[in-house]
C-alpha cells in the first residue's frame, strides 16, 4: 500500500467511529471496535474490515446481503462467456443494448440506453489486482453510503454518478449512470436491487477458431439497438498484440482496399484489416496489429453460429 499500515488503520478506525456515532446501538458498536483494536496486529486490517460490516448492519438495523454465485458458474470458459448479475429495477424507457464478458478476470458488463442516457452495470473479480483491495479503500473513505448492509462509495454529479460496492468477498460491482436526472439516487436504487442471478450466457454470432501463437481469447461482446442490427465482437490478446473479429450488418469503409480471398470468396484488405461479405449478407471483419497472413488465417478460422441469441437486444 502507498501509506504505512498505521496510517491505514487510523483511516479505517476514524471511518468506523463516524459510522458508530450514527448507529442505533452505539455502545455495542464501540465495544466491537475496542475488541478489534485488541486483535493481533498482523490481522488488524481484516478485523477492522469485519467491524466495518458490523457497524453498517447496526446503522441500517438489518442486513440483506446479495447472494453470490459460485465461481465456477460465473467464470467464463473460452467462447462461452456468461453474466452473473442482473438489476431488478431500472428507470422507465431504458433498453438493454450491450453485453460483454470473457474468461478469467475479464469484467462482465451490461449497458442500457434511453436516447443519450446510459446505465452500465459491471462486475469485477477481486482476483484482479486492480480490484482486490476495493473493500478496504471504500472503508477508508470519509463519505460512505450503505448497499445491502455493506459500505459503498458514490461519486459524480446531479446527472452522472458511479456507485461501487462489494456484494461478497469475490466480486466488486459498479453501477454507472450518465445523463440521468437524480443520478446518485438512481444509481443507489439500481445497486440495492441488483441480485446474483443464474448465469446468463452470451451467445453471439461467431467464435474464434485457431489463433496465432500467443493470442488468447479475452472477451465476447454482443451489441445493438435491435435484433436486426445485432453485432458480435470477439477479442483476443497477447502481451504485445491483439486481434478483433466482428460479425454484423455493417460494412467497414473499403476505400483504398485491395482484393483478398477470405473464406474462399472475394474479400478486401486494408492495412491491419481484412473483411468479407458472408453468404448471409452480413460482414465479417478482422483487425489488429498483425501480419496480413495472420489476419486472413483468423478470418478463415472464425466459426459462425446460425442461431445467435439477439432477441434480448432492445428489450427492457
Amino acid at each position: 500500500m502507498s501509506q504505512p499500515e498505521h496510517d491505514t488503520e487510523t483511516l479505517l478506525r476514524d471511518s468506523l467511529e463516524r459510522l458508530a456515532e450514527r448507529a442505533p446501538d452505539g455502545h455495542e458498536v464501540r465495544n466491537a471496535l475496542v475488541r478489534a483494536r485488541q486483535s493481533r496486529r498482523r490481522r488488524a486490517r481484516l478485523a477492522l474490515a469485519a467491524v466495518a460490516a458490523a457497524v453498517v448492519v447496526a446503522t441500517v438495523g438489518v442486513s440483506v446481503v446479495v447472494g453470490s454465485v459460485p465461481d465456477e458458474q460465473v467464470t467464463a470458459a473460452a467462447s462461452r462467456p456468461v453474466l452473473g448479475y442482473a438489476p431488478g429495477w431500472l428507470p422507465d424507457g431504458f433498453t438493454e443494448q450491450y453485453r460483454s464478458a470473457g474468461p478469467g478476470t475479464t469484467p462482465q458488463v451490461r449497458r442500457w440506453f434511453a436516447g443519450p442516457s446510459r446505465i452500465e452495470l459491471s462486475a469485477f473479480s477481486t482476483a484482479d489486482p486492480d480490484w482486490s483491495a476495493t473493500a478496504l479503500r471504500i472503508a477508508a473513505l470519509r463519505d460512505q453510503i450503505v448497499v445491502h448492509g455493506r459500505v459503498a462509495m458514490v461519486t459524480g454529479s446531479a446527472t452522472s454518478a458511479v456507485l461501487t460496492w462489494s456484494p461478497d468477498d469475490t466480486h466488486v460491482l459498479r453501477a454507472e449512470v450518465d445523463a440521468v436526472p437524480g443520478a446518485r439516487e438512481v444509481a443507489q436504487r439500481i445497486a440495492e436491487d441488483v441480485t446474483a442471478s443464474e448465469p446468463t450466457p452470451i451467445r453471439g454470432e461467431a467464435r474464434f477458431g485457431p489463433l496465432p501463437d500467443g493470442l488468447r481469447e479475452a472477451a465476447t461482446t454482443v451489441s445493438g439497438a435491435t435484433p436486426a442490427d445485432g453485432t458480435t465482437t470477439l477479442e483476443a490478446r497477447a502481451p504485445a498484440s491483439s486481434v478483433q473479429a466482428t460479425v454484423g450488418p455493417a460494412s467497414p469503409g473499403l476505400g483504398g482496399s485491395v482484393p483478398a480471398t477470405i473464406r474462399g470468396v472475394p474479400g478486401a484488405a486494408l492495412p491491419d484489416l481484412v473483411t468479407v461479405r458472408l453468404p448471409s449478407g452480413r460482414w465479417l471483419t478482422v483487425s489488429g496489429k498483425l501480419p496480413r497472413a495472420d489476419l486472413l488465417a483468423v478470418a478463415d478460422g472464425v466459426v459462425l453460429d446460425p442461431a445467435p441469441d439477439y432477441d434480448w437486444l432492445g428489450g427492457a
